[in-house]
């Protein structure tokens, strides 16, 4: 902090407003939340007065500065944005107006972003279980907070905006070159696919597509078998359920086999490779089984060319489902098994670039994650 900047309570500059809003059993209101971590301010929930205890409540004003008692701790701290504006909060939401004679919101909305001072809250907050500890506004505003001139408050605000439209302009191009590097990607697997001499088969006659079981949500468990739901191929991460009743054999899945995953949404659409444990197949989900000498990810990968296609064709739209009957209508190439390595080698090849790429592109995103908080310090220390 600089050595410069005056420190003064912050009850010299903030007001604790009194809670505005009497409640009516039968009356609707709109409620705000605040995040955790600097995040800010975010539209809630609407509820009917019975529903809670509270007795009165507080209407939020553009640029008022609100944190909640309990998370405090947390980084919960946000100055009120435009589409908060009359939205309500509970009195376990401390609400302050700001002088902005003499503080700038920007600057204090700043300062509260950054993680470093969370703690010297979390040690003025009542309560045995840090968790359960309440920040009181008294406590609050007995805080000494570095108070610039307002014309020093400006400069260093713009300093800092200036760099956080930098950092959001190098995010946007970075997701734009992920989002490129994918459609260049289905671009030439389309072109490989399409350009092939040989002729199309039905892909009935190539493939077997086996449906995966209707599960009930009463099925669901904790222990047996995993369930493979389309967000467990789209995200690897995503939890699975589990069924440990008898299953069909057809419904198995094994190592190494391919699965169409055809309703739902369109981006979701698509043909994996299973690479985990014996599991069950969801339904919505087609277990690919080859009736002639087609590689695995041949057919992977020829699988969503045609979806490339497909999406082309049905642009815009957000959830899209293909009948087995159609599917099994499209015309597959089916080339030697030597021509299928020579392909599937060659877009391995391009998927390790695509694969590199993204992984620059995480770093550099970690790097811009970083890049504000260190902004930010600097500020604050009067280095801008």
């Amino acid at each position: 902090m600089s050595a410069d900047w005056p420190r003064v309570p912050l009850g010299e500059v903030l007001t604790l407003r009194e809670p505005d809003v009497e409640v009516a059993p039968d009356q609707q209101y709109n409620f705000a939340g605040v995040y955790c971590f600097g995040r800010g301010a975010f539209v809630g929930r609407t509820k009917v007065g019975r529903e809670f205890a509270y007795p009165r409540l507080t209407r939020l004003r553009a640029g008022n500065f609100v944190y909640p008692k309990l998370m405090a701790w947390e980084g919960a701290y946000a100055l009120v944005p435009r589409e908060c504006d009359g939205l309500v909060v509970s009195t376990e939401y401390p609400v302050f107006a700001i002088n902005t004679n003499r503080l700038i919101p920007a600057f204090l909305e700043a300062y509260f972003k950054r993680a470093s001072i969370w703690p010297e809250f979390g040690g003025v907050s009542t309560g045995t279980n840090v968790r359960r500890r309440r920040l009181n506004p008294a406590d609050f505003l007995s805080y000494r907070f570095p108070l610039p001139p307002p014309a020093e408050q400006r400069r260093i605000m713009a300093r800092v905006e200036s760099v956080a439209g930098q950092i959001a302009e190098a995010r946007r191009l970075r997701e734009e070159a992920t989002a490129e590097a994918d459609e260049l990607y289905g671009a030439i697997r389309f072109h490989i696919y399409e350009k092939l001499a040989e002729p199309r088969t039905p892909l009935g006659k190539v493939f077997h597509l086996v449906n995966g079981r209707g599960f009930k949500p009463s099925e669901w468990g904790s222990t047996g078998r995993r369930i493979i739901r389309i967000q467990n191929l789209k995200y690897p991460d995503a939890p699975f359920n589990y069924f440990d009743g008898v299953v069909a054999p057809q419904h198995l899945v094994q190592r190494g086999d391919v699965l169409f995953a055809w309703s739902g949404q369109i981006v979701s659409l698509g043909a994996h490779i299973w690479n985990q444990e014996e599991s069950v197949l969801n339904q919505h989900i087609f277990r690919v089984v080859s009736k002639c000498d087609v590689l695995p990810r041949f057919a992977q990968e020829g699988l969503n060319a045609l979806v490339t296609q497909m999406k082309r064709q049905v642009r815009g739209l957000e959830m899209f489902h293909i009948r087995k009957q159609e599917l099994n209508r499209l015309p597959f190439p089916l080339p030697t098994v030597d021509e299928q390595w020579r392909i599937v080698a060659h877009l391995d090849a391009l998927q390790a670039k695509a694969d590199a790429l993204r992984t620059l592109q995480s770093e550099t995103a970690t790097e811009l994650d970083a890049l504000l908080p260190a902004v930010l310090a600097k500020a604050f220390a009067g280095q801008l």
